[in-house]
């Protein structure tokens, strides 16, 4: 376990450093894609206001259903469930 743990800090410090060091190594390449994503975000929002493609297939717009309520309401019940069976087994 103790190998696994050193392991992961040791790679998140060798991708921390490389994902800070790769803009400056290739700067031309980082403003390119830079410049396109505002391409597209500028081309969204002209798209929008003008009131093409509303989003989704064919312009139509899809809902999204996230149960927040449902999932709140669980978390507390399985909470309560794990304190209660910590506490009866003697943990």
């Amino acid at each position: 376990m103790q190998a696994f743990l050193l392991q992961s800090i040791i790679a998140s410090v060798v991708l921390t450093v490389l994902l800070n060091l790769l803009p400056r190594l290739f700067p031309k390449a980082t403003d390119k894609a830079e410049q396109r994503i505002h391409e597209q975000l500028r081309e969204t929002f002209e798209s929008r206001d003008s009131g093409e493609g509303t989003g989704g297939v064919g312009g139509r717009r899809v809902k999204v259903f996230f149960p927040w309520k449902a999932m709140l309401a669980v978390s507390v019940v399985l909470t309560v469930l794990v304190n209660v069976a910590g506490y009866f087994s003697g943990a």
